[in-house]
């Protein structure tokens, strides 16, 4: 093998897109094929989990993990890779908050297993038969890992290094946490803190946004097929429900420029423990209503309140998940 640093990038509980996010550096990718060699990256290249055993601890430079920890797998090849790994970053919402995914965590594994397979019994299985963890068949058994109850983040199992958010990140925060540790693995520059969230702002999103912003006051929540929302104005002044205010800059607020409301895939910003508490507290403080009442009413307004505050942070929140 050459003497090039090496890289490694993983997929575990997510959608893949962080994956396609990497070639988003455009150009840069001949940069990283400069100055890595690529040793476990399984979406593209044909690597094992036996491969990444055999390294020597430390072997990799700089691993981008991306996705939550959903199963039994995913937490195994979370702590390989940290152990094989000199720098670990949580890549992506899923990694850094749960993601997505979860939302899962509203339910148990079990009652997510009976909604597919008993309550909702497709046409490929009529008798709404469970897939089981073991099975033997004649060449041998057949094993699949075991569902968690809950998703968790990357750094609720291993130590991380770093944190990219994002939904998926961006290319320029890709390409900073690779400059970062690629300079510093040359000796040229220092790395980051550890626990340093790499190529984003610590301020919010509604600082980076367009939109012209006046004295906040709502009166009931739209959502954007119900209306044509002015193109210049703050939408959540108009009423769209946008997380902007509770969610970290970095993005270039990309969504809210072209017309739709931020959902908070980058998090919170510096200093906010739970992004949907911080959220409803800016709520509480504009909404118009004088009574009770009212303020229910205007509530009842909101379609899926866990969804809506906790869409990407559910799983690193303070409620983290539902009692079931």
């Amino acid at each position: 093998m050459s003497d090039k640093f090496k890289f490694a990038m993983y997929w575990a509980g997510s959608c893949g897109g962080c994956e396609i996010a990497v070639l988003e550096i455009k150009d840069k990718i001949l940069e990283v094929d400069a100055n890595y060699d690529v040793v476990f990256w399984p979406v593209a290249a044909d690597f094992k989990y036996k491969d990444v055993e055999g390294y020597d601890d430390g072997f990799i430079d700089v691993c981008l993990f991306n996705g939550c920890i959903r199963n039994s797998e995913n937490e195994y090849v979370a702590n390989l890779l940290r152990k094989k790994s000199k720098v670990l970053v949580a890549f992506g919402a899923c990694a850094t908050m749960g993601g997505i995914p979860g939302l899962a965590n509203e339910a148990t594994a079990q009652q997510l297993k009976d909604l597919v397979y008993r309550d909702n019994p497709s046409v490929d299985n009529p008798e709404g038969i469970y897939p089981q963890e073991k099975y033997e068949v004649p060449e041998g058994e057949l094993e699949l890992p075991h569902l968690y109850d809950t998703v968790k983040t990357l750094d609720q199992c291993v130590d991380v290094d770093y944190y990219v958010p994002g939904c998926p990140p961006e290319a320029h925060q890709i390409g900073a946490v690779l400059d970062a540790v690629t300079a510093a693995l040359k000796g040229e520059a220092e790395l980051p803190p550890k626990g340093a969230v790499v190529g984003a702002a610590p301020k919010t999103c509604c600082d980076e946004c367009k939109r012209v912003k006046e004295e906040k006051k709502i009166s009931g929540f739209r959502r954007m097929w119900e209306f044509f929302p002015d193109p210049e104005k703050c939408l959540l002044e108009q009423g769209v429900m946008c997380m902007g205010p509770a969610t970290r800059a970095g993005c270039g607020a990309r969504c809210t420029n072209v017309g739709m409301a931020c959902r908070g895939c980058y998090g919170p910003p510096d200093g906010v423990v739970d992004q949907g508490a911080k959220m409803l507290s800016t709520l509480a403080s504009i909404v118009d209503a004088p009574t009770p009442e009212e303020i229910a009413e205007i509530a009842g307004t909101l379609p899926d309140p866990v969804g809506t505050f906790y869409r990407f942070g559910l799983a690193s929140s303070l409620l983290r998940r539902a009692k079931v």
